[in-house]
């Protein structure tokens, strides 16, 4: 008998980083995410098989019981499944109690967007095996666990981690402007785990005033019915980031000369911005090379 499981992916609005020390982050979950079937297998081992979202199978291993059992260090796509099952293992040792399983998953999106492919899947296991799935992203992936909440929920959401622990609060985020709101992938995908490393080498001074201000341009973000004001927000969110990060602002790195206001979503250099602008702007991204625009309506479920 199969078991299905379904995991919505994300994308990061407000409070990129600082919401690894306590700012409050608003977050999406999209409609692209992932699929995950689990069938009974053999061997005492995991048949695995993950397609992309044309169906192209992009990973296919047999990882036997006894390497979840006691994983050995391998920095690869295998290795870093062994260590999100070896951690759902230590959450459920039941997980084990089986002659094996075939597991298929399938994504909704190209893998390299950075909508969650890591946090989906995770998400989908921990359903899988009743386990919290913030605890086996904690002991296996690391990260603020935004992404989770946005697996979880079908609404955009309030994120904050208060003494390391996630306070997930449903919002209702509906720009009456958002048909001047588009998505635009950066063709390059951003490693999670280096652009957090980054950010705490930079561990920036006067962290608790950047808090407060990121959680104000927040709140104005979220509730705004203006777009003069929503626009101002996003920019002045963008240059607080530059200064904190040190670095260009994607639109001063980028796109200079575009009429409307960019933003950097997630970690910065990668996977998608959010663009703001009167008229369609699909055009003027892909005279720069970027071709993948996606209106909000279309992205955000």
């Amino acid at each position: 008998m199969e078991q299905r499981f379904y995991s919505n992916g994300k994308l990061l609005i407000t409070g990129e980083y600082l919401v690894l020390d306590g700012a409050s982050a608003l977050a999406v979950p999209t409609k692209f995410g992932q699929d995950m079937v689990v069938a009974q297998g053999s061997g005492r081992a995991f048949q695995w098989k993950s397609h992309d979202h044309d169906g192209t199978l992009w990973f296919e291993d047999v990882i036997r019981f006894d390497e979840v059992l006691s994983p050995k260090p391998e920095h690869s796509i295998r290795g870093t499944l062994i260590n999100i099952l070896h951690e759902a293992y230590r959450l459920n040792p039941a997980m084990l109690d089986s002659n094996g399983y075939k597991i298929s998953t399938s994504l909704t999106f190209p893998r390299f967007w950075g909508l969650g492919t890591s946090s989906t899947l995770i998400n989908n296991i921990a359903a899988w095996q009743s386990v919290d799935a913030f605890v086996l992203l904690h002991n296996s992936f690391g990260g603020s666990g935004y992404d989770i909440a946005c697996a979880q929920h079908p609404s955009p959401v309030l994120y904050k981690l208060k003494d390391g622990r996630p306070h997930v609060t449903p919002v209702a985020f509906n720009p009456p402007f958002a048909q001047h709101l588009y998505f635009v992938y950066l063709n390059r995908k951003q490693s999670s785990k280096a652009a957090i490393a980054a950010y705490h080498n930079n561990s920036p001074q006067g962290l608790q005033e950047a808090i407060a201000q990121a959680d104000q341009l927040t709140s104005t973000i979220l509730t705004t019915d203006n777009p003069g004001v929503f626009a101002r927000a996003l920019q002045s969110h963008e240059s607080l980031l530059s200064s904190i990060l040190e670095m260009q602002t994607v639109g001063e790195a980028f796109f200079p000369d575009f009429d409307g206001v960019t933003k950097s979503l997630g970690g910065w250099g990668g996977d998608f911005i959010l663009a703001m602008s009167r008229e369609n702007p699909t055009e003027y991204f892909a005279q720069k090379g970027f071709l993948t625009v996606i209106p909000y309506t279309e992205m955000v479920l």
